[in-house]
This record gives C-alpha cells, structure tokens and sequence, in this order.
C-alpha cells in the first residue's frame, strides 16, 4: 500500500523538489547575501514550510493528474497505474483535496509571517491551474505543456520570491545609502528557472510523443496528436538547439569574466549541459520507435538535474 501510495505523489520527483530548492537558499542565496554582507531574513522554519508546501501542492498534482489520466495510462504505461487499481478513486480525490488545503494554509501562514499575506495567490493559482491541467488543459494543443514547464520553473523561482522582501524591509536604509539591490541574486536564480521552463516544455513534448498511442485513441489535442510526430520531431530539436544557446548565451554574458577564466565552469557547462543536449538533438532526430523517444526524455531528465547541479558551483565559486 506505501508503495502505492508513494508511486501516486511521485515521491522521487517530491525529493527533487526540496533539492532543487535547498540548492537555490544555500548554494545561490546564502553566499550571495554573504559576500555583500547581508542576512537572510527567512528563517529556516519558515523556509522549511515553503518546501513543505510546494512539495505537497506538487503531490496534489500528481495525484488529481493520475485520477483523470487513468484510462490513457491503462495503454500507455498500464504496469504504473495506481487509481482504481490499488487505491479507490473516491480516496484519490479526497486525498487531492486535503493536500491542496494544507498546501494553501501553509502558504498562507509563511506568507503572512513576512507580512505579504498576497503572495497567498501563488499557491491558490497553482491549485487551479493543476485542476484544470488535469481535467482539461493537458488535453489541449500545448497548453498543457507550457502550463507544467511554467509550474516546474515556479519551483526554484519561490525561493526568492519569500527571500527579498523581508531583506528589502530590513536592510532598506542601508540598501537606500549604497544604491544596491538584489537583483542580481534574483536573476541567478530565475536563470535556473528559465532553464528549467524549456528543458521541461522539451521534455514533455517528448513524453507525448511517448503517448502518442493513448492520447490519439482518446481524443487528446496533444502537439504529436495535433501535428504528427515527424513534426513533433522538429519542434523539440529546435528546443533542444534553443537550450544550447541559452545556455552559451548565458555563460558568456553572466558567467565568463575576462580578467578570470572560470574553468570549472567550462569544463562543466562544456561536459555536463551542452555535449549532453547535443547528444539529446542526434537522438531525437535518429528517434524511430517509442524505445527511442523513452530515451531521449532520460537524457533531457540527466540535463536538468545537471542544469540545477550548476548551482553547487556558483557556490563553491563564492566560498574558494
């Protein structure tokens, strides 16, 4: 039953959650609060809880995305299935609904221990948009992918988001005095986010072409179902060349310093980010068969987790 259960909230992709978060305050935020001498004023208890509730607001996702998607998953991944096999529907929906509540509750309460109770919305706009992607969206011509890309980019995006503001309010005179900012802080972080946006749009557009089969018996508007999979084919290897320019795009004008050549930076970008999706694109052109594209979606999961990875070296590149 556990493991059902765990296999229904993806518990894999919950632990990358709190990584990839965990990432972002103490390899991104903290050395960059430290090295201009600032503090966070999120406590870790309240950061905790930010964590907390974006994992169980992506379970609530999860577990309503599985309810409706039942009868394709009995073709496309029919081993998988979890709704109405071993867990009821009704608990399903029940479940779905408690773990929205909670989620908003301790949005709302870390929201308000910051005294901008408003970015409550968050967490109520991303219940809605999961219900609706689940019930609706995903069946529709690339809704559904942009709306999962722009939630999965949300996720590191939080982070300082919950950060500034307090920062803003207790360093407002000092910042006022040295005409400084966090901006820079705030585009290191929504860098990971824009990355992770086109890898995971790439990615599920790739798991569609994997669905083809299921979402053409039932009616899906999916791109592959929509288009065609030779089409298919094109848009994410134009995808997949849009993230290497991103990624060269934004070592050279943010990363790379003339007067220091970072080369662990280049090593890594080099090794880890660009041969690896040009690696994807070959693979997504030569794909023929759902083997092939299964593949191709593994690559594109290696290439985000070394997109977020990153962050360990922006660390280290703070503290050595």
């Amino acid at each position: 039953m556990l493991q059902n259960i765990l296999r229904l909230i993806r518990a894999k992709n919950l632990l990358i959650i709190a990584f990839t978060q965990y990432l972002m305050r103490y390899a991104i935020i903290f050395p960059m609060l430290k090295s201009k001498g600032y503090e966070s004023q999120f406590g870790d208890f309240n950061f905790f809880l930010l964590v907390i509730s974006t994992m169980i607001l992506a379970a609530a996702g999860y577990v309503i995305n599985d309810y409706f998607d039942t009868k394709t998953d009995l073709l496309n991944r029919p081993k998988t299935v979890v709704v109405g096999k071993h867990i009821k529907r009704r608990s399903v929906i029940t479940a779905h609904i408690i773990l929205n509540i909670l989620g908003i509750i301790i949005g709302f309460y870390i929201s308000w221990q910051i005294h901008l109770w408003k970015l409550v919305y968050i967490y109520i706009i991303v219940t809605g948009l999961l219900w609706f992607y689940s019930a609706s969206y995903q069946k529709m011509f690339l809704i559904g992918n942009i709306i999962v890309a722009f939630l999965t980019a949300l996720v590191p995006l939080m982070t300082v988001l919950y950060e500034i503001p307090p920062l803003n309010v207790k360093y407002f005179d000092v910042l006022l005095r040295l005409d400084d900012n966090f901006y820079k802080m705030f585009f290191w972080v929504a860098g990971f986010s824009v990355f992770a946006f086109f890898t995971t749009l790439n990615r599920e557009i790739i798991k569609d072409v994997e669905d083809f089969e299921g979402d053409n018996a039932y009616g899906s508007r999916s791109l592959p179902v929509v288009l065609g999979i030779n089409n298919s084919k094109i848009i994410t290897f134009i995808l997949t060349l849009l993230t290497i320019v991103l990624i060269s795009f934004t070592y050279f004008y943010y990363i790379h310093i003339p007067q220091r050549v970072d080369y662990v930076s280049i090593v890594y970008i080099a090794f880890f980010l660009v041969l690896p999706t040009f690696f994807l694109a070959y693979k997504i052109i030569k794909a023929q068969n759902n083997k092939d594209w299964k593949i191709a979606g593994n690559i594109s999961k290696l290439i985000m987790l070394f997109g977020i990875l990153y962050s360990l070296l922006v660390w280290y590149g703070f503290n050595y």
